[in-house]
């Protein structure tokens, strides 16, 4: 039987759905942000597998070991668990292309804005690209959309509105939301907008 593929939100984790702290290494400063709860709990309502992937360039640098990050990111998905909220992947990014030691110092796929955790993620998780979205604060996760082929949103949380402020008019926003409660709303009514047209 054929497996039905369903639709996606790539979400940034640090400044998206966490309070943005430069290099986050302490459970003690892992703070989920005002909405990011809510607004995973209305996309996985709304039908979309919620998978965040992240660079953490971090760990080559040593400020951090991988299994830090798998850490955080356990008590990440605990909290928003506790709040009602599912995430159905994480995966994350450990290396840097010029710092560091090997194998962690190398030019990866899986690096954003390149397209390999969101690939490892869509084979792993039967995900339906084409209906897909991504978020972040960065112009890392709007360049990660825009090379796998998804919308991308831009959250004014984190780095968000520096972000905008030195956003290239070359680098195309779907959208851009004061938060993530606010993109999860604008992606359940664009992609209902989107049916609507497929459907004439």
């Amino acid at each position: 039987m054929r497996v039905r593929r369903r639709p996606a939100v790539f979400v940034d984790r640090d400044g998206t759905l966490n309070r943005e702290v430069h290099y986050l290494a302490r459970m003690r400063d892992l703070r989920l942000l005002p909405g990011a709860a809510d607004g995973v709990r209305r996309l996985a309502a709304a039908g979309f597998a919620v998978v965040v992937v992240s660079n953490q360039s971090g760990v080559a640098r040593g400020r951090m070991t991988i299994e830090t990050v798998r850490a955080l990111n356990r008590e990440l998905v605990r909290r928003l668990e506790r709040r009602g909220a599912i995430v159905h992947g994480v995966y994350f990014c450990p290396h840097h292309p010029s710092e560091g030691r090997a194998p962690l110092r190398r030019r990866c796929a899986c690096r954003k804005p390149r397209p390999g955790l969101v690939s490892r993620a869509a084979r792993e998780l039967s995900l339906d690209l084409r209906r897909s979205y991504c978020v972040g604060d960065g112009a890392v996760d709007l360049g990660l959309a825009a090379a796998v082929g998804v919308r991308g949103v831009l959250v004014l949380t984190g780095h968000g509105r520096a972000t905008r402020r030195a956003l290239d008019a070359d680098v195309p926003v779907a959208h851009v939301a004061r938060n993530f409660r606010a993109a999860a709303k604008w992606i359940i009514d664009d992609a209902v907008r989107s049916a609507r047209h497929r459907r004439r």
